[in-house]
């Protein structure tokens, strides 16, 4: 006898057949804004155009902690401007996806790195073997069901602060969105990281000590409890962000000597950056009712049909 499908996971499947455009679709940068100045990304595989945003050149996602393209993005290439900014300066981050609908993601963290290009400018700076030091990490909003990513599905940017006691130089910002909805699997994590060119100025003097540096790849294990989560779909969530802790100069504390992930958390913690709902500078164009259910799968449905959700996914070649 043919086996009969429940009303409700018939239409739980219906409704993610019509999401899966917007999660083949991935995405990247696309703008950045300094203080209210606001620079175009490229996109992936385009013509470039002078921009502050190193160019990828493919809006899948780096997938594999060892991945060379962890660094800035897949094959990213040097970007042709740095732009100017200041200690304190207020750096916000508009994602897409990569047919130019909202970003397609709402699950996993929002990280935030930088390193000093050295000697030279960062326009001819080879990031492979920088050292990069955390300047934020954002996850759960309070009451820990829902990630603060979901707000960049929703439109907004990602709100970030530099750190108000850096000293000055040229600096590589490698802003990082990871999207677990696959974690759930060794190897499943989603990895968008980013780069962009700035100046900061100033006469600050504050700098990351050794041991709170890491190298991409080199800073997260596929293993780390960030990145391999059986138990991500579980309400609420507990959460383990991967990396090292937070630059001690950024968040005022003394620094631990270690380069562990942190403990779990509901938000951002001691660190100066949050990502929260602004108006984007650009006309919205995935359908926000789609979003809303895709949230309620995400974040709500039991552990069981997450799992089905997850492993269907793949099958179809996430």
């Amino acid at each position: 006898m043919r086996e009969r499908i429940p009303l409700c996971l018939a239409s739980f499947f219906f409704h993610l057949v019509l999401l899966l455009p917007q999660v083949h679709a991935h995405g990247y940068v696309a703008q950045v804004a300094i203080d209210g100045k606001v620079y175009i990304g490229n996109v992936p595989n385009a013509q470039p155009t002078p921009s502050i945003v190193r160019q990828i050149n493919d809006v899948s996602p780096v997938k594999g902690a060892s991945n060379p393209y962890l660094n800035c993005g897949q094959d990213a290439q040097k970007a042709a401007l740095v732009a100017d900014a200041n200690p304190g300066s207020s750096m916000q981050f508009w994602w897409k996806g990569g047919d130019g609908s909202d970003w397609p993601h709402n699950i996993g963290p929002i990280m935030t790195y930088m390193t000093p290009c050295g000697s030279t400018t960062c326009d001819q700076y080879n990031s492979t073997d920088a050292e990069w030091f955390k300047i934020e990490e954002t996850g759960l909003e309070p009451g820990n069901t829902v990630w603060y990513q979901q707000n960049i599905m929703d439109g907004g940017p990602a709100n970030v602060t530099v750190p108000s006691t850096i000293a000055p130089g040229q600096y590589l910002v490698r802003h990082e969105i990871i999207a677990l909805h696959l974690a759930t699997e060794l190897g499943g994590a989603e990895f968008y990281p980013s780069c962009t060119q700035v100046n900061i100025g100033g006469s600050q003097t504050g700098i990351a000590s050794a041991n709170e540096e890491v190298t991409f790849p080199g800073g997260y294990s596929d293993t780390d409890p960030g990145i391999y989560d059986p138990t991500i779909f579980d309400t609420p969530i507990q959460y383990t962000f991967p990396g090292p802790p937070v630059a001690s100069f950024v968040s005022g504390s003394s620094s631990s000597g270690s380069n562990s992930s942190s403990t779990p958390s509901g938000s951002s913690g001691s660190t100066p950056a949050s990502v929260t709902s602004s108006p984007t500078p650009t006309a919205t164009t995935a359908s926000a009712s789609c979003k809303l259910r895709q949230q309620t799968f995400d974040v709500q449905r039991p552990r069981s049909l997450s799992r089905i959700m997850a492993a269907w996914i793949k099958n179809l070649g996430s």
